[in-house]
């Protein structure tokens, strides 16, 4: 039999990995009496683990929500940002952890308590996946991110402070249709009750969102879906580079992978031409090499060597 740590981490692993467990089966499952099962419970709940019993001749346990997060040394604003992170991880983001992120954000969010579990739905609901592929570099405050999310979810008017991409600072007030994150960075589309027209918000550079308590009826949104909204917002900007390269693959494999923040033309059944605008040429490179196909560079020249740096850091790497 294992020692009552080994065992106590052991049965709340079961708890975790299922709704309900009937008592029987998982004394049986532990090698242990029921007798000893009860103590083991009863020792999860001195631990701030919320077990709940159900007595009878079915009778059986499960792991409830509590009132408070269990010891897991996080806070409730960390408790948010690691349910964030395994929701994108669970889009297939990274390839490999799909599987794995969805069984530990679905134990997270089962442990959660009521006022945790309303924001991670929120963001969850009212977030539309943008399959890019980039690195995250931009900071966003996960109270930020949600208090946004809840007012997409509920069409709540909000007002927040903006600083535009020259520094301004402003006041907005808009009607918040969703969040879209394209993998650097987030963005919020809204109506912008003062201007009145639809606007693209960086929410890293957004503070303070506030609700109204006013509520409104969700217009039409000028695009097939928030996403294609800021895409088409991005590629109206001045950016630094506009890529172009030849790639060795079906057009149709291309656009499953990075299609969603590039142009993908098909030439023949084998190759295709990939347009793209950044104002970085680091995740056109790692979006490039996610493709696994010989690819040929038409502009700009700057991403060859970009792509000869990554080549020497990676060359090096496997030397060492």
């Amino acid at each position: 039999m294992a020692n009552t740590s080994t065992r106590t981490l052991r049965l709340l692993s079961l708890l975790q990995n299922h709704r309900f467990w009937p008592g029987t089966e998982l004394a049986e499952r532990l090698g242990i009496s029921v007798r000893t099962l009860r103590r083991d419970i009863d020792r999860l709940r001195e631990l701030g683990y919320p077990v709940e019993a159900q007595r009878g001749t079915d009778g059986g346990y499960q792991l409830g929500s509590g009132a408070v997060l269990p010891p897991l040394v996080i806070d409730d604003e960390e408790a948010v940002a690691l349910a964030v992170g395994l929701q994108v991880a669970a889009q297939g983001a990274v390839e490999g952890i799909a599987e794995s992120s969805v069984r530990v954000l679905a134990k997270l969010v089962q442990v959660m308590p009521a006022r945790l579990r309303r924001r991670v739905e929120a963001l969850r609901a009212m977030t539309v996946p943008a399959d890019w592929g980039g690195p995250a570099t931009e900071g966003v405050d996960p109270g930020v991110l949600t208090e946004v999310a809840l007012a997409c979810r509920d069409s709540e008017q909000l007002r927040f402070s903006y600083v535009t991409a020259n520094g301004r600072h402003t006041e907005r007030h808009v009607e918040p249709h969703r969040l879209v994150c394209p993998g650097r960075r987030w963005y919020l589309v809204a109506y912008d009750l003062v201007r009145h027209d639809w606007r693209s918000f960086r929410v890293d550079r957004l503070t303070a969102p506030t609700g109204t308590g006013s509520r409104f009826r969700p217009r039409a949104l000028p695009a097939p879906d928030a996403a294609a909204f800021v895409r088409a917002g991005l590629d109206n900007l001045p950016h630094s580079y506009r890529v172009e390269v030849l790639v060795n693959a079906p057009a149709a494999t291309v656009r499953e992978r990075i299609g969603r923040w590039t142009t993908v033309e098909e030439i023949d059944a084998e190759h295709c031409r990939v347009r793209m605008t950044t104002d970085s040429l680091d995740w056109p490179t790692l979006a490039l090499g996610s493709l696994d196909a010989e690819f040929q560079v038409i502009t700009p020249p700057e991403l060859l060597t970009r792509l000869h740096d990554w080549a020497v850091r990676f060359t090096r790497a496997g030397e060492g």
